[in-house]
């Protein structure tokens, strides 16, 4: 059965993906998400899918502020 994955989740792997890529995130997320659909993982393919969504929400251009996201890790605080 499939996991399920959060948005906090996909939102934290759309933050890491432009610390790491940038501008190019989008790329590199769309890239993932053909790779597991070539592999037949449909689920892993979705959810790569998802985080390029949300990778594309926070680096559009908005009313002049950018967008920060801040990623509160719940697990290291317990």
């Amino acid at each position: 059965m499939p996991t399920m994955t959060t948005d906090l989740d996909i939102y934290r792997s759309a933050k890491l993906l432009i610390d790491q890529h940038g501008q190019d995130a989008t790329l590199e997320a769309a890239l993932k998400a053909d790779e597991l659909l070539g592999a037949g993982d449909l689920d892993g393919q979705a959810a790569w899918l998802r985080i390029r969504a949300a990778v594309l929400e926070l680096l559009k251009p908005g009313d002049g502020e950018a967008l920060e996201l801040e990623v509160t890790d719940y697990a290291a605080r317990a």
